[in-house]
C-alpha cells in the first residue's frame, strides 16, 4: 500500500474509517457501552432475586411502567435476563473480543499494512453497529421486549400471542440478530483471508503467534456454524409472519386450537445450539490466545508446547461443532445418541487440558512480572480450570438430567465461558492499550479492578453450584412459592451482593480506560519489551501501520530469556545467529 496521504477528514477517520486499527476501537467502545447495558441488567434482576417483596427506587427509576410501586413484573424479568444473555454472548464476548482483537492485531502480528479488504472490514462493523441499536431498541417497544430466554425456543417465540414479549420485540431481536450474523461472517471470512494471504517474508504459519491461531481458528468456527444460527431465525421469522410452520406442531392456546402441524420445536434446538456450542469457542479462543502472548511475555519464558497449543485449537474446534446435543440431553434424545453426544463432549476435555497445563507450565519459574495484564491472564486460566470441571457433570447424560435448568448451568457457563473472555479480553486491553491508544493505563487502578473483579466473579458463581445441585431453577421469578428452597434464600442474597460488587467495581475500569485515553502517561514503543511485530510499529499511528519497508520476520515469535543474548527477549526481526536453532 502507498504511503502517500490524502487528507482525513473526521467522517473518514472517525466514522467510515477503513483502517484495521480504528475499526477496533469502534468495535470496543461499543462493546464497552453494550457491557454497561448488559451488566447493568444483571444487577437489576438480581435485585429481585435476592429480596423478591422489597422496592426499589432503582427499578422504578428505570424500569417505568414496566414495575408495580418498585417491584419488577414477572415479564420484564424474564426480558432482562433474555436480553442480559443475548448482549453479553454476542454482542460483548463475540464482537469485543474478535471484533476489537483481530482486527487490531491480525494486520499488526502478521506483517500487513492492513485487512484483505478495508471497505468489508468497515461495513462488518456497521452492521455490528446497527443490530447493537436494534437489540438496545427492542426495550423500548409497546408491547417489550423479548421473552423467551437468550435461546428463544419456539413456540414462545414464534407466537405473537404466546407471551407479551413475543410481539414487536421478538421480531426486532430476531432482525438484530440475522444482521449481527451477517456483520460475523463478513469479518470472519476477512480475517481467514488475510491470515492466509498478507502474511510478510519469512512469517510462514508456524511462526504465527498464538494469537493468530486463535483469532484464525475462530474466524473458521464462525463461516462454518453462523450460517445455521441465520437459517434458524429465518425460518422463525417465517413462522412468526408468514403461517409456515417449520417449528410449530398441533398448538392450543386458551382452548383455541391453532392451524400449525407438522413442525418441531426441537428442530430449532438442534439448528439454535449447532451456533450456540460453536459460539462458546468462539468466545474463548481469542481470549486463550491473548492468555498465550500475555503469560509468555510476562513470564519471560518461551510460552510450553507451541505445536501442542496450536494442536489443541484445532482439536477445540472440530469437537466443538460435533457436541451441540448435550444441551438437549432432556428433550426425550434416543439414549444411544446421548451417549455419543457424551463422548465428544467429555473428549473436548483432553485439548482443554492441554492448554490449562500448558499455561502452568509456562507459568512455573518464570520471571513473572506481575502486571494487570498478567493477573487477568492467570485469573482466566483460573476460572477455565474450575469451571470447565463442572462441565464434566453436565456433558455426562445421566448426571445432566438431575441438574438441567438448575442454577448449576447457569454457574457452569458462565465461569468457563463468560467470566474467562471477559478476563481474557480485559487481559487484552491493558497490554495492548499503548498500541491502541499510544497511552498506558494506571497500575494501580488495574491491580483494584482485577481484585475486585475475580473477587466478586466467585463469589456470584461459586455458591450457584451448590444451590443448583439443591435444585434450584434458573430464570424462575422469585422462588418464595417453594418452601423446599427457603434454607437457600440468603444464599441467593450473598450472591447479589457480590454481583453488585462486582458491577460497580467494574468503574474503576472504565474511569481507567477512558481517563488513560487523554491523561494516561505516553507509551513507549514496546512497553512490554515484547518480540511480536505488532511492537516494531511506531507509538503515532500511521495509516499503512510500518513507514517504509515492513520488516523481514526471522524466528518464531516466543525467543524469551535465551542464552546467547544480553537482553531476554529476541524479536522477530532479529536474524538467527549461525548455528542457533529456532524455537
Amino acid at each position: 500500500m502507498s504511503q502517500h496521504h490524502h487528507k482525513e477528514t473526521f467522517m473518514t477517520k472517525y466514522i467510515f474509517s477503513q483502517d484495521h486499527k480504528m475499526i477496533s476501537k469502534q468495535f470496543l467502545v461499543t462493546g464497552i457501552i453494550m457491557g454497561v447495558i448488559g451488566v447493568f441488567m444483571s444487577m437489576l434482576f438480581r435485585l429481585q432475586i435476592a429480596w423478591p417483596d422489597h422496592k426499589f427506587t432503582l427499578v422504578e427509576a428505570f424500569l417505568g411502567k414496566w414495575q408495580n410501586d418498585g417491584v419488577m413484573t414477572p415479564d420484564i424479568y424474564l426480558a432482562l435476563v433474555t436480553i442480559h444473555g443475548t448482549i453479553m454472548v454476542f454482542f460483548v464476548l463475540t464482537a469485543g473480543l474478535s471484533g476489537t482483537f483481530s482486527n487490531l492485531l491480525i494486520p499488526l502480528q502478521i506483517g500487513a499494512r492492513d485487512m484483505a479488504s478495508g471497505f468489508l472490514n468497515m461495513v462488518s462493523y456497521w452492521l455490528f453497529f446497527i443490530s447493537s441499536v436494534l437489540m438496545v431498541s427492542s426495550l423500548f417497544v409497546e408491547a417489550g421486549p423479548a421473552n423467551a430466554g437468550w435461546t428463544i425456543y419456539p413456540p414462545l417465540s414464534a407466537l405473537p400471542q404466546a407471551i407479551s414479549g413475543s410481539g414487536m420485540g421478538m421480531t426486532l431481536w430476531l432482525v438484530s440478530m440475522a444482521i449481527f450474523i451477517a456483520s460475523s461472517l463478513i469479518g470472519s471470512l476477512n480475517y481467514i483471508v488475510t491470515v492466509l494471504n498478507l502474511r510478510t517474508k519469512g512469517m510462514k504459519m508456524t511462526r504465527l503467534p498464538l494469537t493468530m491461531w486463535a483469532f484464525f481458528i475462530t474466524a473458521i468456527i464462525g463461516v462454518v456454524s453462523f450460517p445455521v444460527l441465520l437459517s434458524a431465525a429465518l425460518l422463525l421469522i417465517f413462522d412468526r409472519g408468514f403461517g409456515t410452520s417449520f417449528f410449530l406442531s398441533d398448538i392450543f392456546i386458551n382452548s383455541e386450537v391453532l392451524h400449525y402441524q407438522g413442525g418441531s420445536p426441537i428442530l430449532f434446538e438442534h439448528l439454535f445450539w449447532f451456533l450456540g456450542h460453536p459460539d462458546v469457542y468462539i468466545v474463548l479462543l481469542p481470549a486463550l490466545g491473548i492468555t498465550s502472548e500475555i503469560i509468555a511475555t510476562n513470564s519471560r519464558k518461551p510460552i510450553f508446547g507451541y505445536r501442542a497449543m496450536i494442536g489443541s485449537i484445532i482439536a477445540i474446534a472440530f469437537l466443538s461443532t460435533i457436541v451441540w446435543g448435550h444441551h438437549m440431553f432432556v428433550t426425550g434424545m434416543n439414549p444411544f445418541l446421548g451417549s455419543v453426544f457424551t463422548f465428544t463432549t467429555l473428549l473436548i476435555a483432553i485439548p482443554s487440558a492441554v492448554k490449562a497445563f500448558n499455561y502452568i507450565t509456562t507459568l512455573w519459574k518464570g520471571n513473572l512480572q506481575l502486571n494487570p495484564a498478567m493477573l487477568f491472564s492467570i485469573g482466566l486460566v483460573s476460572t477455565f480450570v474450575s469451571g470447565g470441571l463442572t462441565g464434566l457433570v453436565l456433558g455426562d447424560s445421566a448426571l445432566d438430567i438431575n441438574v438441567h435448568d438448575t442454577y448449576f448451568v447457569v454457574a457452569h457457563f458462565h465461569l468457563v465461558m463468560g467470566v474467562s473472555a471477559i478476563l481474557g479480553m480485559f487481559a487484552g486491553v491493558y497490554h495492548w492499550f499503548p498500541k491502541m491508544y499510544g497511552k498506558m493505563m494506571n497500575k494501580t487502578m488495574g491491580y483494584w479492578h482485577f481484585w475486585v473483579t475475580i473477587i466478586a466473579a466467585y463469589g456470584v458463581f461459586f455458591p450457584m453450584h451448590f444451590i443448583g445441585l439443591a435444585g434450584v431453577p434458573r430464570r424462575y421469578y422469585e422462588n418464595t412459592f417453594f418452601p423446599l428452597f427457603d434454607d437457600l434464600s440468603d444464599i441467593n442474597i450473598v450472591i447479589t451482593s457480590f454481583a453488585l460488587l462486582g458491577g460497580i467495581g467494574q468503574l474503576i475500569f472504565l474511569a481507567n480506560f477512558f481517563i488513560s485515553i487523554y491523561k494516561g502517561k505516553k507509551a513507549v514503543q514496546n512497553p512490554w519489551r515484547s518480540n511480536t511485530l505488532e511492537w516494531t510499529t511506531p507509538v503515532e499511528h500511521i495509516h499503512g501501520n510500518w513507514p517504509g519497508k515492513i520488516p523481514t520476520v526471522e524466528r518464531w515469535p516466543y525467543d524469551y530469556s535465551k542464552p546467547g543474548y544480553e537482553e531476554d527477549f529476541v524479536p522477530q526481526t532479529v536474524p538467527l545467529k549461525d548455528g542457533e536453532e529456532e524455537g
